[in-house]
């Protein structure tokens, strides 16, 4: 879910550098950092959704950990920066908004180091809260470090995270390697993440479970010719422990039961994707992912976006999400019987999502050599169709419609 992800952009004098493609993976690498976009499903967790709720820090680079999936082809470090961003997710009954911050710092141009905090302020009155319980206020703190460290080709990426809301607390670690072999052309990315959770319960001080999460990527960056590239990247899965919420209920013949679902989870999923650079100041890029686990669910998402410079100051972008995904093998709308493991967890149900997305962002002010800093915007809209989870309020299947905004300004120094 990855937040935080491409290398950032050289300076303006790689783009006559002698070196083979210098100026598009320069060009590329400020556009790729631009385009990624990781899409929320929602952020209840207590309700029933376990959300993604680093999905906006993800995008802008505001949590520790940096999945390397996408990189360009040169290694280096991330460039000494600032962000102060401002976060909204309002759709299906939940707001959450907050804060974010970053301040990242390199020394003796070998090791960079950072550190992020992010804030969710949530307002949940979704279905599944107004359905089984009385909507609900809390906050989400999270805290994270991160280290980078350059050696020849090599960049190596330790971090770390830890979150607390009033009833769930979760902590990871992160291990990246970034190889650049083949004269630049290719660069190879491995990675692992160590994830705890500690799961409880508002009002029940007694209920107390634990999750472990394992994570296993990599990834390959190829350039194909001096103006497109593409990469492929493969991410393995494993949870252990309690995994579901114990707030959600289930229904067998309309009566409601607790959820139950398995404590281990095993889930892959490949992901490709190619951009290229069209005309002197654009570049347009399409993705592709399929996921499958061993609950049953099978999804595939697919995008398409354009990026564009206007001028020296001014990068617009507009892209287009399209996810779909098929239902858990032991989710049950209304089940006709009981069965060792039952759920109605509307994110295990078949449904699909679209969500158009713009983001602008200007160069306000330059002092080459100096400093620079930018003003950022972005706007996502969001549209959820489930075709197997009705509405109990219209007897309907249930839609909805999210909002993301997020607006930042960025100091680079």
């Amino acid at each position: 879910m990855a937040a935080t992800e491409a290398p950032q952009a050289r300076s303006a004098t790689l783009r006559h550098s002698s070196r083979p493609c210098a100026r598009l993976c320069a060009r590329l690498r400020r556009l790729v950092a631009a385009v990624r976009r990781a899409l929320t499903e929602g952020f209840a967790r207590r309700a029933g959704v376990r959300a993604e709720r680093q999905a906006t820090a993800q995008v802008f680079g505001l949590v520790g950990g940096l999945l390397m999936g996408s990189g360009a082809s040169a290694i280096e470090l991330p460039e000494d920066r600032g962000d102060a961003m401002y976060h909204l997710y309002d759709g299906g009954g939940v707001e959450a908004q907050g804060p974010a911050l970053l301040v990242r710092k390199s020394i003796a141009d070998k090791v960079s180091l950072s550190a992020s905090y992010y804030v969710d302020m949530v307002s949940n009155a979704s279905i599944d809260v107004v359905t089984t319980a009385s909507p609900y206020k809390e906050t989400r703190n999270e805290y994270g470090v991160g280290a980078d460290y350059v050696y020849r080709n090599a960049r190596m990426s330790l971090s770390g995270s830890s979150s607390k809301e009033p009833d769930y607390q979760a902590d990871a670690v992160n291990v990246d390697v970034a190889q650049e072999v083949f004269g630049g052309m290719t660069t190879v990315n491995l990675g692992f993440t160590r994830a705890s959770d500690e799961v409880g319960k508002k009002d029940s001080p007694e209920f107390s479970e634990t999750a472990s999460h394992w994570r296993y990527r990599v990834g390959v960056t190829q350039i194909l010719t001096p103006r497109w590239l593409a990469s492929v990247n493969i991410e393995a899965i494993s949870d252990d422990g309690y995994l579901g919420s114990p707030y959600r209920s289930a229904l067998v013949y309309g009566a409601s039961v607790p959820e139950r679902v398995p404590s281990t989870r095993s889930s892959r999923a490949v992901k490709l994707r190619t951009l290229g650079e069209v005309g002197s100041y654009g570049v347009a890029f399409a993705d592709y992912r399929y996921y499958w686990d061993t609950w049953g669910i099978r999804a595939h998402t697919m995008g398409v976006g354009f990026s564009r410079y206007f001028g020296d100051n001014l990068l617009a972008d507009a892209y287009l999400r399209y996810h779909t995904q098929g239902a858990a093998l032991f989710y049950s709308d209304n089940a006709s019987t009981e069965t060792v493991y039952i759920s109605r967890n509307r994110q295990l149900s078949t449904f699909s999502s679209i969500g158009p997305s713009v983001k602008v962002s200007y160069r306000a002010r330059q002092v080459p050599g100096s400093y620079e800093i930018r003003l950022n915007g972005a706007y996502e809209f969001l549209s959820f169709s489930f075709d197997d989870f009705t509405d109990v309020r219209t007897g309907t299947p249930y839609s909805y419609t999210a909002h993301v905004l997020q607006l930042f300004v960025t100091a680079k120094f």
